[in-house]
């Protein structure tokens, strides 16, 4: 199960899931069942009689989260020939996502294969192509964007009002859905005033995101030089996807792997050194780098050298941080942007826990909040009256509608219609009870 597993459990058994969780260790087992409210089975969740000692046949969804690829994809097919109304699988090897190989696992009962590092490393190169941005996601095919950042003092938002609250106003290009702040995530209400530091979440028509970025006061960067630390997977693939247009630098300690990844990646430059060795990186040349990426296997070296990085001047930093503990103190020492497979994992597998018909959803690493894409259904609750009389719950907020090719950015006194596409902002207390106004009754 791993830290995956034990992060997916303690999400899912706040909305309400009957949760049980399948492992061989029972240490692990005792430490998620302190920390969430679920069911434990102890034993080999590749074993037929485990999984009918876990009444696979009564679930819902069996989500396989080892770390054996291969355990995985046996417990995932068992779980469905034994009834499980849905199964998925976490996987290690890109070659099983092609849509040939994909067909052939569906045939054997997996619904959904996820590769963690893969869709992290497409995380990475998003967010290289949006530099003043925290974290970057596209809705309704690009129509409608989150886009997160912080404030800096010289943003011309700080000290203003936050807008969207007035019927004569005019028509917003972008809303700032939620604002973290102080270690707080807030669903910002009439008044709310924008601060220096707050890092805002805004949701922006797609003409909008280059004025949106300008307002966090910080400029875009153009990336020419980009190092990478860690011939992780994830490191790996950021090289591989944009060595053709990039000068890469890539460094990683272990020399026999050093040699490997020269043999792969023909246009990288890959060194031999220990990031974490000040002298070494900055011999190598990290004050001259645009942009720098840590992706080892180990937290603390991630924030420790993405902290040198941003002393040299580095003016995009993003480190991977898998440990959750560790991840308001990386942005509290200003690291740029973490990421973290477990949330962007996270992010894949809850949509398929929700009732209603979700698009996407999206996890956010700087809060415990999820953005969400819902098509609106005929008669659902949420096309009969404005949005300020629908009684909406107070930790969400409806931050913009596609409407066909019409793109709009949602304010109180606007009204949704069927078959709309709503971008939704919610804290996790009232993810469950949003789908009900956009489903049908």
């Amino acid at each position: 199960m791993g830290e995956m597993g034990s992060h997916l459990a303690r999400m899912l058994s706040g909305n309400g899931h009957d949760i049980t969780v399948v492992d061989s260790d029972p240490k692990l087992l005792s430490e998620v069942a302190s920390l969430a409210d679920v069911l434990t089975v102890e034993g080999d969740s590749t074993t037929i009689a485990v999984l009918r000692k876990a009444s696979v046949r009564k679930c819902d969804l069996f989500i396989a989260v080892n770390h054996e690829e291969n355990d995985n994809i046996v417990a995932a097919i068992l779980a469905k020939q034994l009834g499980a109304k849905k199964s998925i699988a976490r996987i290690d090897n890109n070659e099983y996502l092609e849509p040939n190989n994909k067909e052939m696992f569906i045939d054997l009962g997996i619904d959904y294969l996820f590769y963690p590092e893969k869709v992290a490393a497409r995380e990475v190169i998003n967010l290289l192509g949006h530099t003043s941005t925290t974290e970057y996601v596209d809705f309704s095919s690009g129509k409608l964007s989150l886009a997160v950042f912080r404030l800096e003092a010289a943003s011309p938002l700080v000290g203003q009002p936050l807008t969207g609250f007035d019927p004569n106003e005019a028509p917003l290009n972008y809303r700032t859905v939620a604002i973290s702040r102080g270690g707080q995530t807030i669903i910002p209400r009439r008044g709310e005033i924008y601060a220096e530091g707050d890092v805002i979440y805004v949701i922006a028509r797609q003409d909008a995101v280059h004025d949106v970025m300008e307002l966090s006061g910080q400029s875009s960067i153009q990336i020419k030089n980009l190092m990478i630390l860690g011939g992780s997977r994830i490191g790996i693939r950021v090289a591989m996807e944009l060595q053709d247009e990039l000068n890469i630098k890539l460094v990683d300690y272990n020399a026999e792997k050093a040699y490997r990844l020269a043999e792969t990646l023909d246009k990288t430059l890959i060194i031999n050194e220990d990031g974490r060795n000040t002298e070494a990186m900055l011999e190598e040349g990290i004050a001259n780098m645009d942009a720098f990426v840590a992706v080892t296997g180990r937290s603390e070296t991630n924030i420790l050298a993405a902290m040198l990085a941003k002393r040299m001047g580095v003016k995009k930093v993003i480190a991977e941080v898998e440990n959750l503990n560790y991840i308001s103190l990386a942005e509290s020492i200003g690291i740029d942007t973490i990421i973290n497979k477990k949330l962007v994992t996270a992010s894949n597998i809850f949509r398929f826990t929700m009732s209603t018909d979700v698009q996407a959803i999206k996890c956010l690493t700087g809060s415990d909040a999820e953005v969400m894409e819902f098509i609106v259904k005929p008669n659902a609750p949420a096309t009969r009256v404005p949005i300020c009389e629908l009684g909406f719950p107070e930790d969400a907020i409806i931050g913009g509608i596609v409407r066909g090719d019409k793109v709009v950015i949602a304010e109180d006194n606007m009204q949704i219609a069927a078959y709309d596409r709503v971008v939704v902002f919610a804290q996790p207390a009232s993810v469950g009870r949003i789908g009900y106004f956009f489903n049908k009754i």
